[in-house]
């Protein structure tokens, strides 16, 4: 009995040692990643107080993969021909405009980090509500001749999503291809009939970084955001919409579900195709460069004035933040007024900053976040910044019609940014996601009239209502604050 206890006690200091050598191991790497003083202490205090669980979540959810070369994906990104089918036709002086001179700056920037075009030939529409977006859908669909291609974060198999599924189908039994991609988290309710059953119709579909062992560790905590869909290189539909019935209805949690979507027709289209090209590499190593889906750029519509559109993506696998980079630009150009909504305000420093400096200076800053969020950290985390923000002069509305999943800026009635990506950590350095900054002064009042109608939705916070909130509340609201550069 003595002899089984002394070998249990040898195994378990064992045991210790191999433990807190790893534990020495993961904190040298994340502190060799130079991630942000405050990230790395974060993750060296959860990795201190938490044994055991605090490395299992770093192994799952806290390596960084920015910097490494997916080089299935990057032999593709960097195909010279790809990168001129989507800009063929287009000017060379990408930071020629004639909208404003204060964002020529930042035409330029979104051009070098993330080889984005300005392309000015474009007819844009701004959709907010789900039924309408899920309409248009459906009947551009319908018009298709040649092919499809969808890619979505959340596709779900309710009413909703089976009537795009359906429409696709239909599609593919008259010949035209048809190409579905969906990220693999966000779709996770999909099964394996709803895919053999969309294939089984002629439909290619695929997920998005499958989440399989072993190689769930490096793919869970990066996901494919992007929403979008192209139609014979003649329209696409991005923005921040999925497909489900709760992006319609509100589902059983909210009344309302409140929602910004484009619909646009013209040369950006080309540049959004390279990019689900990249991503169908990614998954599948078949290779879509061919002239066959990026058609001539022509006139979308003579009867309509054009509109300036650079859209922008960014990922993980991305050189630069460039999304973040260039809201970051057009906010440090503002005059007059910045006006922003977000479900998730976790905007980090550097977004952080500079709407502070921004509001300290005379900018009418507003940001519009839910009264109740869909998610408990997202929600204290989002509320954990008001605080600060409304002591330099920032108006933070809380809507209250339902739930507000737009992600929407727009800056001295001259730019708009719209798409996929949230102001928080998770979309400016994790997520793969796609927005749109479009040049223009009637979309961007548009936009600006949509703001004023979401306001009118909204309670303002007051420095004294927030002040009078119960200990518990901030409590969670700093709690979860301490959590959001993890996620």
């Amino acid at each position: 009995m003595a002899e089984n206890t002394e070998i249990l006690s040898l195994v378990w200091e064992i045991l210790k040692v191999a433990y807190a050598i790893s534990i020495a191991a993961v904190l040298l790497m994340i502190i060799l990643e130079n991630r942000s003083p405050f990230k790395t202490i974060t993750w060296i205090v959860v990795l201190l107080t938490l044994p055991g669980i605090g490395i299992l979540f770093y192994i799952f959810f806290g390596q960084k993969i920015r910097q490494r070369k997916k080089r299935k994906h990057k032999s593709l990104k960097n195909d010279i021909g790809l990168k001129k089918m989507s800009t063929a036709g287009l000017s060379k002086t990408p930071t020629t405009t004639d909208t404003t001179p204060q964002h020529r700056n930042t035409i330029h920037l979104l051009h070098r980090n993330s080889n984005s075009p300005l392309t000015w030939n474009n007819r844009v529409s701004i959709i907010t509500e789900g039924s309408e977006m899920v309409r248009q859908i459906i009947e551009a669909i319908d018009e298709a001749e040649n092919y499809i291609h969808l890619e979505y974060y959340i596709f779900a198999n309710d009413t909703t999503g089976r009537s795009i599924a359906d429409a696709l189908k239909r599609k593919a039994a008259q010949g035209v291809e048809v190409r579905m991609m969906v990220d693999d988290v966000g779709s996770w309710e999909l099964t394996n009939d709803f895919f053999e059953d969309m294939r089984s119709h002629g439909v290619e579909i695929e997920s998005f970084l499958p989440v399989r062992f072993p190689k769930f560790t490096d793919r869970v905590n990066y996901r494919n955001h992007r929403k979008m869909v192209i139609v014979d290189g003649k329209t696409t539909f991005v923005g921040g919409m999925n497909i489900a019935d709760r992006y319609i209805d509100g589902g059983k949690e909210y009344a309302h579900w409140h929602d910004t979507h484009l619909r646009i027709q013209g040369d950006a289209i080309n540049f959004i195709q390279s990019v689900f090209i990249y991503d169908w590499y990614m998954m599948t190593q078949v290779d879509l460069t061919s002239k066959r889906y990026f058609p001539p750029h022509q006139q979308a519509d003579t009867s309509a004035p054009t509109t300036a559109v650079q859209v922008v993506t960014s990922g993980p696998d991305s050189k630069w933040p460039a999304i973040m980079m260039g809201m970051f630009s057009i906010i440090t150009r503002a005059s007059d007024h910045i006006y922003i909504s977000t479900p998730y305000l976790m905007p980090g420093d550097t977004i952080l900053t500079a709407l502070k400096t921004a509001a300290m200076g005379g900018v009418d800053v507003r940001i519009i976040i839910p009264e109740r969020s869909d998610s408990w950290l997202a929600d204290h985390g989002s509320k954990s910044y008001v605080k600060e923000l409304i002591e330099t002069n920032i108006k933070i509305y809380l809507y209250k019609d339902g739930f507000l999943h737009s992600k929407m800026m727009e800056v001295d009635n001259t730019v708009s940014v719209i798409g996929s990506a949230n102001m928080d950590f998770r979309s400016f350095e994790q997520n793969f996601e796609l927005s749109a900054f479009i040049y223009d002064n009637e979309i961007a009042g548009t936009v600006g009239k949509q703001f004023r109608t979401d306001f009118d939705n909204s309670t303002l916070i007051t420095q004294k209502e927030w002040k009078k909130r119960p200990f518990i509340q901030r409590a969670k609201d700093s709690f979860a604050r301490i959590l959001s550069p993890l996620l």
